[in-house]
């Protein structure tokens, strides 16, 4: 049996790296899936172009392979080691960053242009009835309310971002996952040491789902007020 107190410290800090990579990966992918949703409803036809290839590309691609595109392609290339850019991208920490920020974000930039879709007409109607221009509108009436729209579905996409952490034991990062497998090659108890990571993937995915779920609360509370 595995004294589970021995292993706290290790297990602790492959954690902590897990859930720096989830809440800085989902921090940036939501700025960037902002960004690709406006450029995806921008009205110059090469700007929604570019942002539905690059989605289209992120979603079509596994994220290991990304994962592996970032970390060993990014040296291939002599230009990008000469610049500001290889002090992110000769760290594993930064490379694992990266991709799941953007896989996140191209998956993000598809729920909110739904939920924008889904935004009713009439509310939409009474910004242009009041004279609102149309970014102004986007801004303070349109974005929060398809926000809230995609929240639920939002939530999934954070529980994905946590799982994908798991991939970058891959490439040398010592995350859950990472010391997880330097235990088990220590101890030879493979079954029990992916045990313990799973219930532990388990739990934080609890704690997601509670927190949203609040989240989700506290939306409704300003519909409820206002019927």
């Amino acid at each position: 049996m595995i004294n589970i107190l021995s292993y706290l410290p290790q297990l602790a800090s492959g954690l902590s790296v897990t859930l720096i990579l989830m809440l800085a990966s989902v921090s940036i992918g939501l700025v960037l899936a902002i960004l690709i949703t406006m450029c995806s409803l921008s009205g110059f036809l090469l700007v929604r172009k570019c942002a539905g290839f690059i989605v289209f590309f992120i979603r079509g691609t596994p994220l290991l392979v990304q994962l592996f595109l970032i970390y060993y392609g990014a040296g291939q290339f002599e230009w990008i080691r000469d610049t500001w850019l290889w002090i992110v991208l000769r760290e594993p920490m930064g490379c694992a960053i990266i991709a799941l920020s953007i896989n996140s974000a191209c998956y993000t930039s598809i729920l909110l242009q739904g939920a924008i879709q889904s935004v009713p007409k009439n509310e939409i109607a009474a910004c242009e009835a009041i004279g609102m221009g149309k970014w102004l509108a986007f801004r303070r009436i349109i974005f929060p309310r398809a926000f809230r729209i995609a929240l639920p579905a939002y939530s999934n996409e954070v529980i994905m971002v946590l799982k994908g952490t798991s991939l970058a034991s891959t490439i040398t990062l010592l995350d859950l996952m990472g010391v997880t497998q330097q235990l088990m090659s220590e101890g030879y108890q493979i079954v029990q040491f992916y045990i313990i990571a799973g219930v532990i993937y388990l739990l934080l995915n609890a704690i997601i789902t509670a927190i949203f779920n609040q989240l989700l609360k506290w939306s409704a509370l300003p519909q409820r007020q206002s019927g």
